[in-house]
């Protein structure tokens, strides 16, 4: 088996090497051929897969591989399935990319074929966050956009995101036939470029005014930022694409005290003063938190590569610094926007907002006390987008975001959107000082006292390879044949399974649709009756399975919320062992 798979990765690696490709790529074949076969096999076992989000992959040689090729086929594709999407129409598309190795290289791949198929083209003149990217197809009534970013990814990575004509990321039946059209380019030959290159428009500064124009007009609270303008605050755009539309931004709401981790604003595709750009982990925002202790400052902010997550760390009333998980930074978002759409007399029972199934139960119980809404979707911000769409003149958007650091206050953009959220994040903590006299971190304490403490964990099993992708799929058919009785004693209730998109009853055995969710998806999730929930979905960009833990608690007082914080932690770590994790 082993040598038939070593056949067929030579025979490809040849077909380069003879192919229409470029000298310095075939150099690059040349020499995997020759030193390093472990490799070779890694670059040309398989093609890389346009998925239902596009691609994203390492960076390098070959058909598994980033690279202008890859791309080219990928865009070639795209535009086949535009051109019969809109037929006889002037097609328009925009283009952005982040900070990484080779991201402009490729978006001037993608525009030069768009511009080659004869489509209007729209490319940045640099860098620009994804958020802007979405807004621009929008604003510019563009029919798609691709977005060149790996996101959070290491610095090896390379990705490209596709967008659909309301600034999302495609869904359903758009990805699966765009990856149908993509599998039938084959061949170089098959790419178009070199023509046209009048079609290409260039966007600037001016474009950039628009989208800053937008986040202002999501201003909740002018006047205590009046009052609270010279408030410290620490940003870093992690070497990314925030570098000037988040300080622009900020500035634009009147916040004066911005300040910057300069070693981290400088652009750099190799990120040098972080392991990751993940602004998730407390080590990449290290450098960050640093600043704020050194500074005084009530918090330290960032964003990823690509500006559209954010990760927060607020200061405690101990001084030292939190970083906020994805959860809580959604929970303080929603509950200001909540807080002050309802002091502003806006909420008319008429409103909504939206979390993933993944994210905490804590925004469902907000949003039921202030009369609106609450919409749960898949994972991915893509079906928030959708639900969005679904609701335009129906129903009013106020904001929405899911567990992994991602949050999109107004409509505006259809993805997740770290410029406008870490602008309001600054803007709620001048409102807490301003009308409580209290720091942000002590406001999401009193929201656990009046709602309840709800807490999440997250735990990361990784399987790699062809072998691994195949317990992944095990592990999940054994799950449904055989789910957990209980969690820690308490029995389980309710059992939903996205695949089918069934809920099942567990005591009487009674199976209905699953409210408001059409779309499948191979999750499931065990509720318990003391309210504790599990989930378990297998990651569609990496190679593990991820289970996603909630539980909760009353809290009576502020005094009571470390104790209770590390019982509920505690909770969550036996739950994980009692499954075997």
């Amino acid at each position: 088996m082993a040598n038939e798979l070593d056949k067929q990765v030579l025979a490809k690696a040849q077909a380069w090497l003879n192919g229409d490709y470029d000298e310095a790529t075939k150099q690059e074949v040349r020499l995997l051929i020759e030193n390093n076969p472990k490799e070779l096999v890694e670059s040309f076992y398989k093609d890389l897969e346009f998925g239902t989000g596009g691609l994203r992959g390492i960076m390098g040689a070959g058909t598994n591989r980033m690279n202008i090729y890859t791309v080219g086929a990928a865009t070639q594709g795209l535009a086949n399935y535009l051109k019969k999407n809109f037929p006889g129409e002037n097609i328009k598309v925009a283009i952005s990319h982040d900070s990484r190795n080779n991201s402009r290289l490729f978006a001037e791949r993608v525009a030069d074929i768009f511009a080659s198929n004869d489509f209007t083209v729209y490319l940045f003149d640099a860098l620009r966050p994804t958020p802007e990217l979405s807004f621009a197809i929008r604003e510019l009534g563009c029919h798609s956009g691709v977005m060149v970013t790996a996101s959070h990814n290491p610095k090896e990575y390379n990705g490209y995101k596709a967008y659909w004509t309301d600034g999302s990321q495609v869904t359903s039946p758009h990805d699966v036939n765009i990856i149908e059209e993509v599998g039938k380019v084959t061949e170089v030959k098959q790419v178009l470029t070199g023509k046209n290159p009048e079609n290409i428009h260039i966007l600037g500064e001016e474009f950039d005014q628009k989208y800053l124009a937008a986040i202002k007009a999501l201003s909740l609270s002018p006047e205590a930022v009046a009052k609270h303008n010279d408030m410290k605050i620490v940003y870093t755009p992690l070497h990314g694409a925030g570098v000037k539309l988040v300080p622009q931004s900020l500035r634009n709401y009147g916040f004066n005290n911005i300040i910057c981790v300069e070693e981290q604003m400088v652009l750099d595709g190799n990120f040098p003063t972080v392991a990751s750009p993940n602004p998730e982990e407390r080590k990449t925002m290290a450098m960050a938190i640093e600043r704020a202790e050194k500074e005084g400052a009530d918090f330290a902010m960032a964003t990823d590569p690509d500006a559209d997550r954010l990760g927060v760390a607020l200061r405690t009333g101990k001084g030292d610094y939190v970083l906020l998980n994805g959860n809580q930074t959604l929970v303080l978002l929603m509950s200001y926007q909540l807080t002050r759409w309802a002091e502003l007399g806006k909420i008319t029972g008429k409103e909504f907002v939206v979390k993933t199934i993944v994210t905490s139960m804590m925004p469902d119980t907000i949003a039921e006390h202030y009369g609106v809404k609450c919409y749960n979707c898949l994972t991915g911000f893509k079906y928030i987008a959708k639900i969005i769409r679904e609701q335009e003149g129906k129903t009013k958007y106020i904001g929405g975001g899911e567990e992994s650091f991602g949050y999109l206050p107004g409509d505006f953009v259809r993805d997740k959107d770290g410029v406008a959220a870490i602008t309001l994040v600054a803007e709620a903590a001048a409102w807490a000082r301003e009308t409580m006299g209290i720091t942000l971190y002590e406001w999401l304490q009193q929201l656990y006292v009046k709602y309840g403490l709800f807490r999440e964990g997250l735990v990361n099993v990784v399987r790699k390879g062809k072998d691994g992708a195949a317990e992944i799929q095990q592990m999940m058919v054994d799950f449904r044949a055989n789910p957990p009785k209980s969690l820690l004693g308490s029995p389980i209730v309710k059992i939903l399974d996205y695949k089918t998109l069934e809920e099942i009853d567990v005591k009487s055995g009674e199976r209905k649709a699953i409210e408001g969710i059409d779309d499948k998806s191979n999750v499931l999730q065990w509720f318990a009756e003391d309210g504790s929930k599990v989930s378990v979905r297998p990651s569609g960009t990496e190679p593990k399975i991820k289970f996603y833990f909630g539980v909760k608690a009353a809290l009576a007082c502020v005094e009571d919320f470390e104790r209770v914080e590390k019982e509920l932690d505690q909770k969550i770590a036996d739950i994980a062992k009692e499954l075997n994790l």
